[in-house]
């Protein structure tokens, strides 16, 4: 699996051994990390996939994403899915960003490419949601696309679908559905 390229970033597929380093915040010798790299969120992000890649193997392209700026190769955060799709062909995805790189478009302009990614792989849909009061995480979602479909006491939910169904006007047009997400799903 190759990096993503978008017009300012590179998301970078981490693989196990490059995760491990995440969680540890032990960069590998050239890496290049922005400071605060990794946030607490970003080695959470690598943990979860280093157990994945445990109980059933590497699930890339599902896996987690090393968000890099293009015009340095600086690590800024972390972007990928929770996982391999479920049944239902979905996925849930998670992001962050460090301190200094937040507000600029990046989180929105990675999910854009994660998304995409997950669409050209034939994924039904694909949830996220956010914490209440992160209003900022909840404009990322939306402004990649996402639609909100519900909130809890606890987060928001957001989703996009796509539709291959013939009554659709463009089967590759994106659609959003309302409907209940699990409660337990973190972005």
């Amino acid at each position: 699996m190759g990096d993503l390229v978008t017009p300012r970033l590179v998301l970078h597929p981490l693989s196990p051994a490059e995760a491990e380093n995440v969680v540890a915040r032990r960069p590998e010798p050239g890496a290049l990390w922005a400071p605060e790299y990794p946030t607490d969120g970003d080695a959470a992000g690598a943990g979860h996939f280093l157990e994945h890649c445990a109980d059933t193997g590497n699930p890339q392209p599902f896996g987690a994403y090393e968000i890099r700026l293009r015009q340095d190769g600086h690590a800024i955060g972390g972007v990928g899915f929770h996982g391999a799709p479920n049944a239902e062909g979905q996925v849930t995805i998670g992001y962050g960003l460090t301190p200094a790189a937040r507000g600029k478009g990046y989180a929105s302009e990675a999910l854009r490419a994660l998304l995409e990614l997950a669409r050209d792989e034939g994924i039904a849909a694909v949830k996220g949601d956010a914490d209440l009061d992160n209003i900022a995480s909840q404009r990322v979602m939306v402004a990649a696309g996402m639609c909100f479909v519900r909130a809890d006491d606890r987060v928001k939910h957001f989703l996009i679908e796509w539709s291959d169904t013939p009554e659709a006007p463009d089967a590759t047009e994106m659609t959003y559905v309302a409907e209940a997400t699990d409660a337990t799903d973190a972005a």
